[in-house]
């Protein structure tokens, strides 16, 4: 079994890419797959379905896929065009753009993104797939089954128009087809 963080876009459908049958995937669909950080005092569904999935199903794999076309990725991208949907705006400030996870070194592939003139919608998913991977490890109880060789962490993102499914290779960030 492996936690499979994704967005609740309903063109993703992770049985469909992945083969997976009923009970071999447990499913965290949610606007933009956003994983905030972790912060103690917070109660946030993401981060309860987190806990559980890591500490009592003990699942050696997370996957966060991001998609093509994503709304959730426009508005990161274009923050002023959310300003009539507050809530959204609100969550996607927990995205973690704009900040380094916990020991994650910039890279130069993030600078290119983020200070880019006119950045690449596909290019700005898969580093947001990254930075979710990024938040995955600043709570406790995924730090702690990382460091012991128990959990690893996935970033995918899934071409709509074409089904394609693209893996990052750990360390590289660069994303190739599956």
């Amino acid at each position: 079994m492996a936690l499979f963080i994704t967005c609740a876009d309903s063109r993703v459908v992770p049985t469909m890419f992945t083969g997976a049958r009923p009970g071999e995937l447990f499913e965290l669909r949610v606007a933009g797959n956003i994983v905030p950080r972790y912060r103690p005092q917070a109660a946030c569904g993401v981060a309860a379905t987190l806990e559980y999935a890591v500490t009592a199903l003990h699942v050696p794999d997370i996957i966060v896929c991001s998609h093509s076309h994503c709304a959730a990725v426009q508005g990161l991208m274009h923050p002023r065009q959310l300003s009539f949907l507050p809530l959204l705006e609100k969550w996607l400030s927990l995205s973690g753009h704009g900040t380094r996870a916990a020991g994650e070194p910039p890279t130069a592939r993030t600078a290119r993104v983020t200070h880019s003139d006119r950045p690449d919608p596909d290019t700005v998913a898969q580093l947001h797939t990254l930075i979710q991977l990024g938040n995955i490890r600043s709570y406790p109880f995924a730090a702690t089954r990382i460091a012991a060789g128990k959990l690893r962490l996935h970033g995918w993102f899934y071409a709509v128009e074409t089904g394609q499914v693209y893996v990052e290779h750990p360390g590289s960030c660069r994303f190739q087809p599956l």
